[in-house]
């Protein structure tokens, strides 16, 4: 397995410079700009996400007011009591995406993060505080209990609300089977298990974010 350094030469000889590299490395936020989003912003985020999962990305986002207002702000409380009728409702409102499935997903998620809340006093302090030499066990909790929010779409959700996360992009890895860290997708808790302490070696070693790290192993593909 190569350092992170060696990793790094490899983006940069692909993108032409160290400051093209630079440029590309995600932003992110501290635990304590996340805890103070509120739970509303995680559960528009996790509704972003799922709609946006096969379906065209600027389509949702040009659409995204029409879905801020039909879900009243995406308030958790009120969304996760949203009944049958009001479902139907949502399901004619032409402002949205009206996909049954995922509108009932969007209120499961809610519910999720009633739960997390009671359990925590915030779902997104919760999130916020979790440590990232575990990043890998928060996403199995949301694959666990949050409806949908298995594979990159928790994935996705984290980074967008700007926890730090490393992704499974294709890139990554492919970039993860080059350094010998995995023989293949990896599905299973073991192989899951390798790629988070690749990335904590590779953290310990750099002092970098694992969302920067996962940046640099796919820029090191090409």
């Amino acid at each position: 397995m190569r350092s992170l350094q060696e990793i790094r030469d490899m983006a940069v000889a692909h993108k032409g410079s160290d400051a093209a590299v630079e440029a590309l490395m995600p932003e992110g936020r501290t635990a304590e700009e996340i805890a103070a989003l509120g739970d509303d912003r995680l559960l528009a985020e996790m509704a972003k996400r799922i709609f946006q999962s096969g379906f065209v990305w600027k389509v949702v986002e040009a659409k995204w007011p029409g879905f801020e207002k039909a879900f009243d702000g995406f308030h958790v409380g009120r969304v996760a009591s949203l009944n049958d009728e009001e479902i139907e409702q949502l399901l004619s409102n032409k402002e949205i995406i009206r996909n049954g499935q995922k509108i009932v997903a969007v209120v499961k998620k809610a519910q999720f993060l009633m739960e997390l809340a009671g359990e925590h006093g915030s779902a997104a302090k919760f999130i916020a505080d979790w440590p990232g030499e575990d990043i890998v066990g928060l996403w199995a909790l949301l694959k666990k209990r949050g409806t949908r929010l298995g594979g990159n779409t928790g994935q996705y959700f984290l980074r967008f609300i700007g926890k730090d996360t490393f992704i499974l992009s294709q890139d990554v890895v492919r970039a993860l089977i080059r350094e010998s860290v995995i023989e293949k997708e990896p599905t299973s808790q073991k192989a899951l298990a390798a790629v988070q302490d690749a990335f904590n070696g590779w953290q310990r070693e750099s002092g970098l974010p694992l969302a920067h790290i996962s940046r640099l192993l796919s820029l090191s593909v090409g």
